[in-house]
């Protein structure tokens, strides 16, 4: 487990700041397999989870799910056969805040689990 994964997500206001450039170079290499994307102006983390079959990858949403709320932060999940995509941004600041990172770097912990 990276230093991030074992990191607790803070309260997240519309005021608080997005991460900057250097954060951001500091943390991605902590989430190597993730990926900063962009549709319609809005900027996310984003990996895809490839698993044998649809009950593993529900079994990995429904795990990503309970981290999310027991951390009060919620991805956008798309479960599918064999696979499941995950997004991480904060609406509060419509954009990426640390907790992205944090959150990205558990949910790689999680999928560890299902190898």
């Amino acid at each position: 487990m990276s230093n991030l994964a074992a990191q607790s997500c803070t309260a997240c206001l519309p005021n608080s700041p997005r991460v900057s450039e250097a954060e951001i170079a500091d943390l991605m290499p902590q989430i190597p397999d993730w990926k900063i994307e962009s549709n319609g102006g809005q900027v996310y983390l984003h990996r895809v989870f490839s698993f044998p079959n649809f009950k593993t990858a529900l079994a990995f949403t429904n795990r990503v799910g309970a981290i999310a709320e027991a951390a009060g932060h919620h991805p956008a999940l798309l479960t599918e056969w064999g696979k499941v995509s995950v997004s991480w941004w904060t609406h509060a600041i419509q954009g990426l805040h640390r907790n992205d990172f944090i959150m990205a770097a558990q949910t790689d912990a999680a999928f560890q689990l299902h190898k």
